[in-house]
């Protein structure tokens, strides 16, 4: 019956919304795979290390402050259990016990709205860079409260890459935006299922789904006709520098 609603109102389930850790691992993967063989690679902030996968033909060194304890589950999205085990370096992110010049590479993936001061990054990424060495970096360009206590910043904008990597030596390569306005509210129209059981006690009846479930055609359609929302709101930047 559920399916035959569906159908007759042109419902029919849409991916719209849902590609926003697909599309950001398919291009780390792909920025990875470019890396010289023998690269030395510092995934700073790397958590469980889920990239290191990608990193076989490359001397790869992880990095964390090891300090989220999921188990107090006590604001906003939090994860059921996390693993530190692994690690090469336990330290703060904007002070790395490492010599200048030590890495090739640096790669820091959904951490910087999770440091203090995220523009201190900048300088320590520097410092630990030879001269001409890749940074890849990916953050929120807007995102909920998530592994807290540790959430400082909801997210960045092109514009924050652009004045901080350009001051602190670096030379942008690329800045791409992940998913774009439509895609972003599709985004969280799936979540609201869990968001309005969490904190409006309440779960959606069949008819509040149908609705989502339009909304969210409503929003493919609109997606596919898109002409530069991204620069309103996206998922996030994918940035690509070079040390100079």
């Amino acid at each position: 019956m559920k399916n035959t609603l569906k159908k007759f109102l042109g419902l029919q389930d849409s991916t719209v919304g849902t590609g926003n850790d697909n599309t950001r691992y398919l291009w780390i993967e792909d920025q990875l795979k470019k890396l010289p063989a023998g690269t030395r690679l510092l995934d700073a902030g790397a958590g469980e290390q889920k990239f290191k996968k990608y990193c076989s033909h490359l001397n790869y060194v992880s990095q964390d402050f090891a300090q989220y304890d999921p188990s107090k589950l006590e604001h906003g999205l939090q994860m059921e259990k996390w693993d530190y085990t692994g690690l090469d370096i336990v330290s703060d992110i904007i002070n790395i016990p490492e010599p200048d010049q030590s890495f090739d590479s640096i790669m820091c993936i959904e951490v910087i709205e999770h440091i203090p001061d995220p523009a201190k990054v900048f300088p320590e990424f520097s410092r630990l860079l030879k001269p001409g060495g890749t940074l890849i970096l990916t953050a929120p360009f807007c995102s909920l409260t998530h592994f807290a206590p540790y959430h400082y910043s909801t997210g960045f904008s092109r514009f924050y890459y652009e004045k901080h990597l350009q001051e602190n030596g670096f030379e942008i390569i690329s800045l791409t935006e992940n998913g774009n306005y439509f895609e972003y509210l599709a985004q969280e129209v799936r979540r609201l299922p869990e968001i309005s059981g969490k904190y409006a006690r309440v779960k959606q009846s069949l008819f509040n789904r149908m609705i989502s479930k339009y909304f969210l055609k409503n929003l493919e359609e609109l997606s596919s006709r898109d002409t530069g929302s991204k620069e309103l709101l996206c998922y996030g930047i994918l940035v690509v520098a070079r040390k100079k």
